[in-house]
């Protein structure tokens, strides 16, 4: 269950962090509430976790997931660069956060 709450509090972390980009500096109501509500799930689904989990790791994996999301997010919805050396990268991540998860 832990583990569930983690990768939750990590899918609301890439709504909270691609939000930002649509609160225009926090000048639209809406994105705004919704920005910081998922700011909110985020951090209190975080805390859960970490009664269980080692806070190092649990962590490690919910900024890991908020990353790779936003980064894949950021390609598909913005229009960023998708080179090999940055999905490069978000491999070596994902990587990192299986290999958390399998030693935790």
């Amino acid at each position: 269950m832990p583990w569930i709450l983690l990768t939750l509090a990590g899918l609301f972390e890439i709504g909270w962090a691609i939000g930002l980009k649509y609160t225009d500096g926090f000048t639209k109501p809406l994105p705004t509430a919704l920005t910081a509500g998922s700011m909110l799930v985020s951090i209190v689904l975080l805390g859960l976790a970490v009664k269980t989990l080692p806070m190092g790791t649990a962590y490690a994996v919910w900024t890991g997931i908020g990353t790779v999301g936003t980064v894949i997010l950021g390609i598909v919805l913005f229009a960023e660069p998708a080179t090999a050396m940055r999905l490069g990268c978000i491999a070596l991540i994902v990587t990192g956060i299986l290999g958390l998860k399998f030693v935790a």
